[in-house]
């Protein structure tokens, strides 16, 4: 797993020229243009969603912070308090997951066509090292709209989940909603739904017209 994880992430290195200049659908170049106006920024969100499976999530602290990006991709750290505190009565805060949206394209000698955005989740324990469920994720299945992506689970992940355990996990979508930093009531939204279970439904949302100090990197990063 974490000999994929290095070749995905040098991926934009060695595929930077020849996708350079290619374009993806008008709704996802806007999508993507509001995406990049937030980098570097970090915001607060809530858990907004009535799942009870969800329960524990009710009331925690998060932060959503655009760590790094580039011209193929952008990784946003998403930070939750767990519930435990320190000896001191501090927050310990969860920096276990990093959400990695990204521009795919079909690319050889001549030319790159894009094929559409795509959705990761770089998941890692406090020492850095890779969980064994991660870099799950999925690719957009249509031009989406320039607020609002689905990423429906791709196979690497559906094989994924299924090798561990994760049966419920096997339909899964991803939802990314995000308004330009330059709108007044900036928001930014994470979801998931699947497509078996219609009463599934996790969403945070994130205050994205007030940035707040970035907070310490994910673990890993």
């Amino acid at each position: 797993m974490k000999r994929t994880l290095i070749l995905l992430a040098a991926l934009p290195l060695a595929a930077c020229t020849t996708a350079q200049g290619a374009r993806l659908p008008s709704a996802q170049e806007a999508f993507w243009d509001a995406l990049q106006s937030h980098c570097g920024k970090a915001y607060r969100g809530q858990l907004v969603s009535e799942d009870a499976r969800d329960a524990d999530w009710k009331g925690r602290a998060m932060i959503a912070h655009w760590a790094a990006c580039d011209e193929r991709k952008v990784a946003i750290a998403f930070h939750t308090e767990s519930g435990l505190e320190t000896s001191v009565g501090n927050p310990v805060w969860d920096r276990s997951r990093t959400w990695i949206i990204s521009r795919q394209y079909i690319e050889n000698a001549a030319r790159a066509t894009p094929i559409g955005l795509e959705l990761k989740h770089d998941h890692r324990h406090e020492d850095g090292e890779p969980d064994t469920v991660t870099f799950y994720g999925g690719l957009t299945q249509d031009k989406g709209t320039a607020r609002a992506q689905d990423f429906p689970v791709d196979g690497y992940s559906i094989a994924l989940f299924g090798d561990n355990g994760l049966g419920a996990s096997l339909t899964n979508v991803w939802r990314v909603e995000v308004d330009p930093a330059s709108d007044e009531d900036a928001r930014f939204v994470y979801q998931l739904t699947r497509r078996n279970d219609p009463t599934r439904l996790f969403r945070v949302e994130f205050d994205a017209s007030e940035a707040v100090a970035p907070p310490p990197p994910a673990w890993g990063w």
